[in-house]
């Protein structure tokens, strides 16, 4: 209200120096007498108000005299010049401090100064003159009085509440003409000002900022902006709000992953307030004191999470105003699996597995061979045979038992002959289902055709054919079937005419069921 009361003033004082203006003019036009419309002047200064009349022609000018109006009073004459008498200055408050110049004056153009100006000087002067045959003409110029106000501002500390309160104050002490004070904020609230007159004619302007403060309101920007005609330009004065509230508080460092045994996490306890907070307090809900929990000030640490750390930690904080606090439930989970860690596990163990599945198959080797080692020959080099005759060979027909004497049957085949008086329990059994041959017509000695196996397994070989086996490859003495036994394939000599002391066992193919047979010959 007192902002707007301001206003009005300056609109009125601007109207009525449109006024006088236009009644100078006037009397400039119409009367002939010329002044200023306005002076301007600070307290202690010396003023200078002129007056002329500029065109007395016709006209006789017998007596000029200057009339001080105040805003509010009655007017008062303060000097007066007649050509025929001295200057003379009746009593006025201006007495003493007022003068015509230049001394002595001069009818045309009557100008007085006032020195050392007051406060109360201010108001309206006349320059009116007597004139024959017009009458009175007149000037009227308005002394403004100026004051540089003091301007100053100030914050008011508050408690945040509900209740609209004063947060800042603003004033510019003894103005003239008064100050214009306004506010500049993003804080919510109105401003209310008031004015005050002074003993000497200034105004003091005093202003309240209110508002409902918060806790979000401390330390917004507040300014105080007072505007002044004696100011080139506003003057701002910037202030800070200041408003008190409890500790706000907030627990920071949880990342929901606390495992077991993960090490050195920490939970830290944040706080806001007005007076600041100098101390934390932290404890757990159920109360209980953890070992592995180190606290300093705001932070509290837990060298090893384990399941004593399964509880929930309370933060307390402490002002002047009051008691702020905040918590956390923590969690504790099973250790995961690092993704990176995992890939080597897998290499580890697929690795292990393949050299234990490498062990195993050297053992599964060298136990199949130390075992066909140990199933070697088993005959112990007896000579009981009379005779062993293979294929059908020149050799065979020499002896009588050849293919060509047998019936038109196959020659290429192996044929055995043994003394069927061999007393060897395998070929004696083996012997015993064979049938006789004929030759001539005539039965003959009998003779079976013996497997590899029983050749094997027989103990008529000599010495010489013993080391001959011997010399020979694994792969190439043995053959494998289902029924487990080592197979001996026969190795044939180069020369076909000598096959009574060779074996031709290149040409000879053993069979899964212990028999052997000729690669290369064609059966019928």
């Amino acid at each position: 209200m007192a902002r707007h009361d301001a206003r009005d003033r300056s609109r009125m004082i601007g109207l009525l120096c449109l006024a006088a203006s236009i009644l100078v003019q006037h009397g400039a036009s119409g009367q002939r007498v010329k002044v200023e419309p306005e002076v301007l002047s600070y307290p202690g200064q010396t003023v200078n108000l002129r007056c002329a009349f500029t065109d007395p022609t016709g006209i006789q000018l017998t007596m000029v005299t200057w009339i001080y109006e105040p805003k509010d009073g009655e007017r008062i004459n303060i000097a007066v010049f007649h050509p025929n008498f001295d200057p003379n200055y009746p009593n006025s408050p201006m007495k003493g401090r007022v003068s015509f110049t230049p001394s002595p004056p001069i009818l045309a153009s009557p100008s007085i100064e006032i020195s050392n100006v007051r406060m109360v000087d201010e108001g309206k002067y006349i320059c009116e003159y007597a004139t024959y045959p017009s009458g009175n003409e007149q000037g009227i110029t308005y002394l403004v009085m100026l004051a540089k106000p003091q301007n100053s501002a100030s914050i008011v500390t508050v408690v945040a509440g509900i209740k609209q309160v004063v947060v800042a104050r603003c004033e510019s002490v003894d103005g003239r003409p008064a100050a214009e004070i306004s506010w500049v904020t993003t804080a919510n609230g109105n401003a209310t000002t008031v004015s005050k007159t002074g003993t000497d004619n200034t105004v003091t302007m005093s202003s309240e900022y209110r508002m409902v403060p918060t806790a979000a309101d401390n330390g917004k920007d507040l300014s105080c902006v007072v505007a002044h005609r004696t100011q080139v330009k506003p003057d701002s004065i910037p202030l800070k709000l200041a408003v008190e509230y409890p500790p706000q508080v907030t627990i920071v460092g949880y990342d929901n992953n606390w495992y077991v045994g993960r090490t050195n996490v920490e939970l830290n306890c944040q706080a806001t307030g007005n007076p600041t907070p100098l101390t934390a307090q932290w404890k757990t809900m159920s109360g209980e004191k953890i070992d592995t929990v180190v606290i300093k000030e705001n932070v509290l640490k837990v060298l090893k999470v384990d399941d004593s750390v399964n509880t929930t930690f309370v933060c307390e904080v402490k002002n002047r105003i009051g008691t702020g606090r905040d918590q956390v439930t923590v969690i504790v989970r099973e250790p995961s699996v690092n993704p990176s860690n995992a890939g080597v596990v897998a290499g580890a163990v697929i690795g292990s597995l393949l050299a234990l599945l490498l062990v195993a198959a050297l053992i599964a080797v060298l136990v199949t061979r130390n075992r066909r080692q140990q199933q070697g020959y088993r005959g112990n080099g007896g000579s009981d045979m009379k005779t062993r005759i293979f294929g059908g060979g020149k050799k065979a027909s020499k002896n009588g038992t050849g293919g060509g004497g047998v019936g038109g049957g196959n020659n290429n085949g192996p044929n055995y002959a043994y003394n069927e008086s061999s007393t060897h329990p395998g070929l004696g059994e083996k012997n015993n289902h064979h049938q006789p041959l004929t030759i001539g017509g005539r039965p003959e000695d009998v003779a079976t055709t013996p497997t590899a196996q029983d050749i094997l397994l027989s103990n008529e070989l000599d010495d010489a054919e013993r080391r001959k086996f011997d010399e020979l490859e694994e792969d190439e003495r043995y053959d494998h079937f289902t029924g487990g036994a080592p197979i001996l394939q026969l190795r044939p000599p180069h020369d076909q005419d000598d096959m009574i002391g060779n074996y031709i066992d290149d040409d000879m193919e053993s069979q899964r069921d212990g028999s052997v047979i000729s690669r290369t010959a064609v059966y019928v």
